[in-house]
Order: structure tokens, then C-alpha cells, then sequence
């Protein structure tokens, strides 16, 4: 009786896959497409995504082009006034990107703490029944359309100001970036929570034995472990309230007014891009390309932001 495998269990020349041993021909060249398919289509699915960005980024270029034809760089970057709508249109960014800047701030200064928090609470000290039902309850808050948040900041949330805050205006950055930073509690609490529940029980069961108590377990262990992960819950926190939309539009005002004062109103990038999206500029004119201008510098904020992110995540995954 021969040792080897007949000719059609024989595993084909160039491909490793084990799981075609013992089959027929026909069945192998089958099992061969199928996953070429497969491949093609997971392929084509992570290259649409690509160039898709690339697409945006071509588009936000071209369009822009018009504007710095007509618009200095230097001016652009350097002028403190952004009068589209004037006469004698100045077009500085910075106004808009003050007020993009300072609601972001506001909004991460309710999120970051809370979150942090809520997460730590939860991979630590919350029973699996509390757990399960605080972390979806959380979630919720992202599934809210952002539309209602910002009549919420304007009905709700300015008035309360306005109580505390006497001659607080109507139309003000601090409401709007409040209530940003509630809509963003959970990007931080879900995704910091996940990252700190991977971290090994072997670290936590070290420290116990050292004498530290489950606080500083999870402050001086779990959290520093964990922090890699944490920071990518934090940036996307921070890329989710710079690209935020109706609520600054609603509650901050679209003033462009350059202040770092939170209780001012003012304009940020993306609401004066729906305010001109809206209509108030003709199709075509400079005005109107000024949107995609304004477009590019969000993506280069947002860019930033996420290099940031990526060299402190991989600094931090070294460390630990």
C-alpha cells in the first residue's frame, strides 16, 4: 500500500490553504474563486474608503483654488475680519477658527472629566447588571439628533446661564459647548471603558498584592496601562466637536467675532458653512468658494489633531 495521497486530496501546488486537502478538483478550483472573490470585494471595500478621502481632499482643493486666486494665503490666515457678506468683503479665518477652537475647548472641559470618569467607574467598580445598563443608556446620548441638542443649549441651557451669568447674551459659546460636550460624553466613556477592561488582570491582581486599593489600582494602574486607548477616545472626542454643526449654529450665533471669551457669541467653521450653503451667497462667486476654503481648514484642524493622537498613542503603547 502506497504512503502518499492520491493526485486529488493531494493539497495544490501555491496554495497553503489546508482546508482544500482531501477535496476534489472541481471543489478546490470553487473553494480557490470563492476566495478570490472574497479577497477582491474586502479589497475594493478598504480602496472605496481611500479613495474616497482622496476624493474629498481633491474636491476641497479645486473648489478652493478660485478663492486663493482672488484671496492671499497671507491675508487668509493672517486677517482678523470675516465680512463675506460686506461690500468690502474681508476674508480672514481666524474668527472662525477662534470660535471653532472655543467651543471645542468648552466642550472637552464637560466631556474629557465626565467621561474619564463615567468609564473608570464602570471597567472598575460597576456590578455587570449596573454596567449593562448605565453603558447603553449612555450611547443613547449619541443617537440624539444634534438638531435637538441645539434648541436644547438655546431653551434650556442659555437661560440657566443667563440666571448665574447676569448680561450673559442669548447667542453664546458657553451653552454650545456644554451641551457639545454632553453629546460627546460617550465617545469617551464607551471607547475609554473598552480600553480599560483589555487591560490585564494580572497588573490589577499585582498592585492588590502590592497593598493598593481598587482607587489607586485604577488611577495609578489600569488608567496609565490603558492610556494608549484612551487617548483615541479622546481624539475622536476632540475631531466630533470641532466638525460639529447645528448645535454652534443654533446656540453660539453666527457672529464671526474674534474673542476667546466663552460667553460671547461667535461663528465657527462649520456654521458659516451652512449659513452659505443656505443661500446667501450666489453660486460661483467668491463668497460662495470662501465655504470650501473654510473646508480645508477644518480638514487640516482635524488632520492635525489626529497625528497628535496617533504619536501620542504610539508613544504611550511603547512605554507600557
Amino acid at each position: 500500500m502506497s504512503d502518499s495521497a492520491p493526485t486529488d486530496q493531494a493539497i495544490p501546488k501555491g496554495n497553503p490553504n489546508p482546508l482544500l486537502y482531501g477535496k476534489s478538483s472541481a471543489a478546490r478550483k470553487l473553494q480557490y474563486w470563492k476566495e478570490r472573490i472574497i479577497e477582491s470585494l474586502l479589497f475594493l471595500a478598504a480602496f472605496s474608503s481611500v479613495a474616497i478621502t482622496l476624493g474629498i481632499v481633491g474636491t476641497l482643493i479645486y473648489e478652493s483654488s478660485t478663492f486663493f486666486a482672488h484671496v492671499s494665503v497671507g491675508e487668509f490666515l493672517t486677517d482678523t475680519m470675516w465680512t463675506p457678506l460686506f461690500e468690502n468683503a474681508r476674508f480672514g479665518i481666524m474668527p472662525l477658527v477662534a470660535g471653532t477652537l472655543v467651543t471645542t475647548i468648552v466642550a472637552l472641559a464637560v466631556a474629557l472629566p465626565i467621561g474619564t470618569i463615567v468609564s473608570i467607574y464602570l471597567s472598575e467598580f460597576a456590578p455587570s447588571a449596573v454596567r449593562e445598563g448605565i453603558k447603553p443608556a449612555l450611547e443613547l446620548l449619541s443617537a440624539v439628533p444634534t438638531v435637538v441638542y441645539g434648541y436644547f443649549a438655546l431653551q434650556f441651557v442659555a437661560p440657566l446661564l443667563q440666571k448665574i451669568i447676569p448680561g450673559l447674551p442669548t447667542f453664546n459659546m458657553l451653552s454650545a459647548g456644554m451641551v457639545m460636550g454632553i453629546m460627546i460624553i460617550p465617545y469617551v466613556s464607551s471607547l475609554s471603558e473598552d480600553a480599560m477592561r483589555a487591560v490585564p488582570m494580572s497588573l490589577r491582581e499585582g498592585a492588590y498584592a502590592l497593598g493598593a486599593n481598587r482607587i489607586i489600582t485604577a488611577f495609578r494602574v489600569v488608567y496609565p496601562a490603558a492610556f494608549s486607548g484612551i487617548i483615541s477616545s479622546y481624539i475622536l472626542a476632540i475631531s466630533r466637536a470641532v466638525g460639529e454643526t447645528m448645535i454652534v449654529a443654533i446656540a453660539a450665533g453666527l457672529q464671526p467675532n474674534l474673542t476667546v471669551d466663552p460667553t460671547e457669541p461667535a461663528a465657527t467653521l462649520t456654521a458659516y458653512i451652512v449659513q452659505v450653503s443656505l443661500g446667501d451667497l450666489p453660486h460661483g462667486s467668491i463668497g460662495y468658494q470662501s465655504i470650501f476654503a473654510a473646508g480645508i481648514t477644518l480638514f487640516v484642524m482635524t488632520l492635525a489633531f489626529n497625528i497628535i493622537g496617533y504619536i501620542l498613542r504610539k508613544r504611550f503603547r511603547e512605554a507600557y
